[in-house]
Parts: structure tokens; C-alpha cells; sequence
């Protein structure tokens, strides 16, 4: 990967086998890069499927696709291309997945709707459909490798490989979540963002994983944003063998069924937080919590407003203690607020409270806060129970670096 690792970079972790999950990776030549560019994704037959995708209109056909497929509930294969994103490509780009879901599909004998593709990279270029057959032929062919090798080659702009892993019981099996995702700029979701993929033995019925994966998705991926610009390509695809052996799970009054949406809502959070720690150019990770808002909805709508806010993002980047830029981004959310009852803190100490700067208020714990990677923000509006915490990262001088060369 062309630049160095975040500083925010996690080491990736341990994750153990999955039943009926086989993981293979090769190189397309998708870009003039020295890696492995298509990730192929074998799964067992009976896997379930659930999925939630981009609302970003000039999505790509494999979104399309994607999300016409994940209503039949079944998946076979997985085939995730980096360095072309096949967005805005018209009927040339949609020719070249149907050709990927055919050779796949015929491999595996299974439906064609039961492949699921996924690209990520440049907009506007057709994805070469030679590349890609041979791309596949050449994974279909290959080894079956790691969670981190597949990691990092679903990657395109990220610094380091992003998984996560987490554990359930479930009607007395232990049900095992390994996931990777991809995610460093261009990120601000609407009902899901940048390319993820989930993959557990529980047993469960598609419908119900797909009820979990979007109430997970609306607190965890969709409360990020690096740099407001919504994806035309944002995949989060959720894959459930069944191979734990439990019995499936097919309502919240199915043993073990809270167990599990816990363990999914968790492996979600983490991999959302590895994404803002490898957003482009950042230094700091920033926690924007909100209460008192009318409604929890409310609260991410503010949340999302002073996270987005490039006059905040620089103030931290600066490590600035300007709270005032906080009160600005409350005031433009287009929601409830109340200037006289709000108030505004950076890591647990207060700067202003009910629309007055506190008299005694002290900048010296605030600006040392402020030093450190791990930021917090935290705003009371005073009107009502809604909360929510929204996560994002400082703007650099990184952030323009990156994506003024993006394409070379």
C-alpha cells in the first residue's frame, strides 16, 4: 500500500477458521501494482445472505445487482475486485460482473444470483472483462489463504488490513463472526459504507439476519464519516453458514438470538472504527457524543453535522480548544436546539454549560485532551432522552495529499 500506515493503525487480529467459508486471492492487474487485486470467496451450500448498500444514486451495477440478489436470501461466492470501482461505466461495466456471476456460478453449478461482486477504486472506467475472467480463473485455481491476505486485498487507498473477529453462544454452540472491511476516504454512509463483509457458522435465517444487520449497521457504520462524500459503491454483506450446528435462529424469541445480535452489533462497531482510524491523513480519532436531543435520530443527525464540519475537524487536527465551531455545526444540523440550554465539553470537561461559558472554565485540561489521539466531544442539547455517538477524525494536510494523486 503506497502510504505509511495510519498512526491510528490496530494490528490485525487472530481469527479463527470458519465452516464453510474458503478464502482465495489473486492478481487481476486491475492497476500497475505489484499485488493481489480480486478476493474470491467460496461458501457452502444453504449460506444466508443480508446485505444493506449505498443510497448514493450513480451507484454501480455491482450494487444493483447486489441488492436485487440479497432479497433471495442464499449466497454461494464472493468475488470483491480492487482498483476499479466499475461505477458509471453503463452497460459495458454491467456486462463485466454478469460475466464474472456467470464463470463463477458455472463453476460452482448454482444460480448466478447466488454470486455477489463487489469493486472498489477509480469511477468512470469499465472494469476490463479479460482481466477479470482471468482474475477468477487464476483465484479459482489458487490456495486457499488468510483473513489478513484477504484483508488487504480488498484494499485500495487503506494503510493497513482491517478485520475483526467475536464469539456467541447460541442455543448452546459457540457461533463464530470473522469479518473484513475496506474504508479510508470517501466515506459518509447512508444505510452502509465502503466495502465489508461479515462471515459467521451460526445458523439463521436470512430474513432475521437481515433485520440484525440493518438495526446494527444504523448505530455503527452509519454514525461514521471521514470526509462527508457518500460512496457509490458502500457494501456491507453479511454471510451465515451454518456450520456451528445450532439451531437456526429465526426471531428474537429463538435461543440465543439476543447472543448473536449483540456479537454482530459489535463486530460492526469494530470494523466502523478501524475505518475512521485509517481515514486519509488522520492523526486522531474523534468521539462526538450527543444527549438531550428529541430523539436518538436527532442526536446522530447533530452528531453527523459537528463530525462533518471541516472548521471542527481542523480545530482538533490543530489540537485548538475552539468549542465555538461546535455551537456553529449544533446551530446548522437542521434539528432541534436550543442555544440557551445547550452544552459543550472536550474529554469530560465542560466549556460551556446551558448557552453561558462556564466562569471558572479552565482550557488547560482541554488543550492537554486535545494532544492526545483519542478525542472526545461531548455536546448536551437539553430538550430530551435521545443520544447517539457518532465517530470521525481530524482533517490533515494528509487528507489533500492522498486524494490530489488518487489516480496516479
Amino acid at each position: 500500500m503506497a502510504h505509511p500506515a495510519s498512526p491510528l493503525a490496530r494490528p490485525f487480529p487472530a481469527m479463527p477458521v470458519i465452516g464453510g467459508v474458503t478464502l482465495r486471492v489473486a492478481r487481476a492487474g486491475y492497476k500497475d501494482w505489484g499485488r493481489c487485486d480480486l478476493t474470491y470467496v467460496e461458501l457452502a451450500e444453504g449460506t444466508a445472505v443480508a446485505g444493506v448498500f449505498t443510497r448514493n444514486v450513480c451507484c454501480s451495477s455491482e450494487v444493483e445487482l447486489g441488492r436485487a440478489n440479497v432479497a433471495q436470501g442464499r449466497a454461494r461466492a464472493l468475488v470483491v475486485n480492487a482498483g476499479n470501482s466499475n461505477a458509471f461505466t453503463g452497460y459495458r461495466g454491467r456486462e463485466a460482473v454478469e460475466a464474472i456471476m456467470a464463470q463463477v456460478a458455472a463453476h460452482l453449478d448454482c444460480g448466478q444470483e447466488q454470486v455477489f461482486v463487489s469493486s472498489t477504486g477509480v469511477i468512470g472506467v469499465p472494469l476490463p472483462k479479460d482481466k477479470a475472467e482471468a482474475g477468477v480463473r487464476a483465484a479459482l485455481a489458487s490456495a486457499p489463504c488468510s483473513w489478513e491476505d484477504a484483508a488487504n486485498t480488498i484494499g485500495t487507498t487503506d494503510t493497513f488490513a482491517k478485520g475483526a473477529t467475536a464469539q456467541a453462544v447460541v442455543g448452546g454452540k459457540t457461533v463464530t463472526l470473522n469479518a473484513i472491511i475496506k474504508g479510508s476516504g470517501m466515506i459518509a454512509p447512508d444505510m452502509a459504507t465502503m466495502l465489508g463483509y461479515i462471515f459467521t457458522d451460526c445458523a439463521i435465517a436470512p430474513a432475521f439476519l437481515q433485520d440484525l444487520l440493518s438495526a446494527a449497521n444504523q448505530r455503527t457504520f452509519s454514525c461514521i464519516t471521514v470526509d462527508s462524500d457518500t460512496s457509490t459503491s458502500d457494501t456491507v454483506l453479511a454471510f451465515a453458514t451454518g456450520a456451528a450446528g445450532n439451531d437456526p435462529l429465526s426471531g428474537f424469541d429463538s435461543a440465543g438470538a439476543d447472543a448473536f445480535a449483540a456479537a454482530l452489533e459489535d463486530i460492526c462497531r469494530q470494523l466502523a472504527h478501524l475505518v475512521v482510524r485509517d481515514g486519509e491523513g488522520a492523526q486522531k480519532f474523534i468521539a462526538v457524543s450527543v444527549t438531550g436531543a428529541v430523539s436518538d435520530d436527532s442526536a446522530r443527525k447533530v452528531g453527523l453535522a459537528i463530525a462533518n464540519s471541516p472548521l471542527v475537524k481542523t480545530a482538533i487536527a490543530g489540537e485548538d480548544a475552539n468549542w465555538g465551531r461546535v455551537v456553529m455545526a449544533v446551530g446548522k444540523a437542521g434539528e432541534p436546539a436550543d442555544r440557551d440550554k445547550l452544552s459543550i465539553g472536550f474529554g469530560g470537561t465542560w466549556c460551556a454549560r446551558e448557552g453561558l461559558p462556564l466562569a471558572d472554565y479552565d482550557e488547560a485540561p482541554v488543550a492537554a485532551h486535545l494532544k492526545g489521539q483519542e478525542i472526545s466531544i461531548e455536546v448536551d442539547l437539553g430538550l430530551g432522552q435521545g443520544r447517539a455517538t457518532v465517530w470521525t477524525c481530524d482533517l490533515t494536510h494528509g487528507y489533500i495529499s492522498i486524494n490530489a494523486d488518487y489516480r496516479s
